[in-house]
């Protein structure tokens, strides 16, 4: 068995544990934000036919992350045998163990009005001390140890995409943008959105009524005026100032939204220049023209 699971390809797998409220939940969120497969409080007598499968998939799964919400002192044995089972088998194992002191997670749970899980009719300070006691052999086993008690969520982020990220390949954030009429609404999903109806209209002239902001003549009108080139001027300094910014922050994407008053003309013509300028300031860019075709 052992033989056939080593010719397959190695799994890297990091067990994420810690005492329950130090941030297992947000840290399993952040390594899916990262590529990996993650999968929440998997009995550990599955972990062999799990990476089995995963093995198998023709998903490539390659990266995995595991939680491990240990409540019952029987349950460490099981863990043990088989992350060594997995070892053996010659998979890559990690265990990443999260705490924080007795006063931050107190407050952590009063804040969430919620009970321990391991003492439920009791005060919250016993149970954390008991599951202290439950995952000590844990947090000895482990190979990174992080204490959350003065992080936020996003330094937690942060740390999980320094020693987890993919430095070779670093994830670019996406820019997709999206073009509407203000006539037929704002769109809900957008995290930008600029107003461009001051541009002369093409919508009034007979010619280029029935056009898109697709077509040569309409964009060589719209862009005949100083206006429509000192508008793209300030996109490019806005947007160089500012999407580094949101990367920084580990977005994955942004939407920006241009509008015009029927999402057919103007917000078109202005959207397909900002599509190559995000190309050239090194961002993945997607457009989607949501009013082209209505009126």
């Amino acid at each position: 068995m052992e033989e056939q699971v080593a010719t397959q390809t190695a799994l890297h797998l990091v067990i994420v544990s810690g005492a329950s409220g130090s941030g297992r939940t947000q840290a399993l969120k952040c390594l899916e934000d990262l590529g990996f497969f993650c999968v929440d409080n998997l009995p550990p007598a599955l972990f062999p036919k799990f990476t089995e499968l995963c093995t198998q998939s023709s998903q490539e799964l390659r990266h995995i992350a595991l939680g491990i919400d240990i409540r019952e002192r029987g349950f460490l044995a099981d863990v043990f045998a088989n992350l060594d089972h997995l070892k053996a088998c010659g998979h890559s194992i990690e265990i990443l163990f999260l705490e924080a002191s007795d006063e931050v997670l107190t407050r952590r749970f009063s804040e969430s009005r919620r009970p321990h899980p391991l003492l439920p009719q009791q005060p919250v300070l016993e149970g954390i001390r008991l599951e202290r006691q439950y995952l000590q052999d844990l947090r000895d086993r482990a190979d990174r140890i992080l204490d959350t008690s003065t992080l936020t969520v996003h330094e937690l982020r942060d740390w999980l995409f320094r020693h987890y990220g993919d430095v070779e390949h670093p994830r670019v954030m996406r820019v997709s943008l999206m073009t509407f009429g203000f006539k037929y609404g704002v769109p809900y999903d957008a995290d930008l959105v600029f107003d461009v109806r001051f541009l002369q209209n093409p919508n009034f002239v007979p010619e280029l009524k029935p056009l898109t902001g697709e077509d040569q003549a309409v964009q060589a009108y719209v862009f005949a005026s100083e206006e429509a080139k000192l508008l793209l001027d300030h996109f490019r300094a806005f947007f160089a100032f500012l999407f580094p910014l949101f990367a920084r922050e580990r977005r994955s994407y942004l939407t920006v939204a241009i509008g015009c008053t029927g999402g057919r003309h103007r917000s078109v013509a202005i959207a397909l220049r900002l599509h190559e300028m995000c190309r050239q300031l090194g961002y993945e860019a997607s457009i989607r023209h949501r009013d082209i075709h209505r009126g």
